[in-house]
């Protein structure tokens, strides 16, 4: 887009493969996008698929199951943890990749971090830094570890702030967490949902919808004009799915909808968007 590179991240599309959704993100016009990851992920292969189609490849999302365990008594599991995010970082070096998207925690009943967390989550930042590559994190359920990390690693340029903004709505209250983190942003998460369902405010995962914009409750005037005041990403990143949450039906218009199409509209809701965002007031 003009003035603005917009990213997307992998779908997991029916009937196609990483590389087929990289050309086909180039083919509508996007300029970036992100995968998750796993050991068996060929990231130097999709990295060759992105310089052929002159992408950027964005970001790797690093494993979030053991995000708890990193924070936990349990000397075996926080091992276990660290290592799964030093190899993610590893394999963001082999393919280039900037910047490594973590999650700070996973959970909704624990609100209390630990030292022991902090002196983990140093290693793995040392890491990043001999790696080259900065770690985003991720506004999710749980942010007491969020806000323990980012005022941790506030003077650290590896560290920095990952923005969903459908998180913010549904795990965080509608928190204006830009007006927190902002200064310290590496990346986005953009995507709508209808906020928290529960009545009385239980936060669940089944809200977490990662509809297109426009089609949830989300203010975007609002939200690009809280964006432009805080450092600038190289990429308005867009993290949208087809799939519904279990005993939901939002997301299914866009099951029954022909992949190309799908993508399309993913293209024509992030250029709505950005078209929405000011001039950066914070380069």
């Amino acid at each position: 887009m003009w003035k603005q590179k917009l990213g997307l991240g992998i779908l997991g599309l029916p009937g196609m493969t990483v590389a087929d959704e990289i050309r086909a993100f180039k083919k509508v016009g996007f300029e970036a996008f992100f995968t998750g990851w796993d050991k068996n992920s060929p990231v130097e292969e999709w990295a060759e698929v992105a310089r052929e189609c002159n992408m950027i490849y964005q970001s790797i999302h690093a494993p979030f199951g053991r995000a708890a365990d990193i924070w936990g008594a349990d000397e075996e599991k926080g091992e276990a943890a660290v290592r799964e995010l030093c190899d993610c970082l590893d394999a963001c070096r082999r393919a280039g990749v900037p910047i490594m998207v973590a999650h700070a925690f996973i959970g909704f009943k624990d609100h209390s971090p630990t030292e022991i967390g902090l002196v983990r989550f140093e290693r793995v930042v040392r890491h990043a830094m001999d790696c080259g590559v900065k770690i985003a994190l991720e506004n999710t359920e749980g942010i007491e570890y969020l806000d323990a990390l980012l005022s941790h690693f506030k003077e650290n340029d590896a560290v920095g702030f990952c923005w969903d903004t459908g998180h913010e709505m549904c795990y965080n209250y509608s928190e204006n967490l830009l007006a927190r983190w902002g200064d310290q942003l590496l990346a986005t998460h953009i995507n709508d949902n209808l906020g928290i369902r529960d009545f009385s405010g239980e936060i669940t995962w089944i809200d977490d919808l990662h509809l297109l914009p426009f089609d949830g409750i989300a203010d975007w005037d609002y939200n690009m004009l809280r964006l432009a005041g805080a450092r600038k990403p190289e990429v308005l990143t867009f993290e949208l799915s087809m799939r519904s949450k279990p005993d939901r039906r939002e997301n299914a218009l866009y099951a029954a909808m022909d992949p190309m199409d799908y993508i399309t509209a993913c293209y024509i809701r992030a250029c709505k968007v950005a078209a929405k965002l000011p001039r950066w007031s914070v380069e």
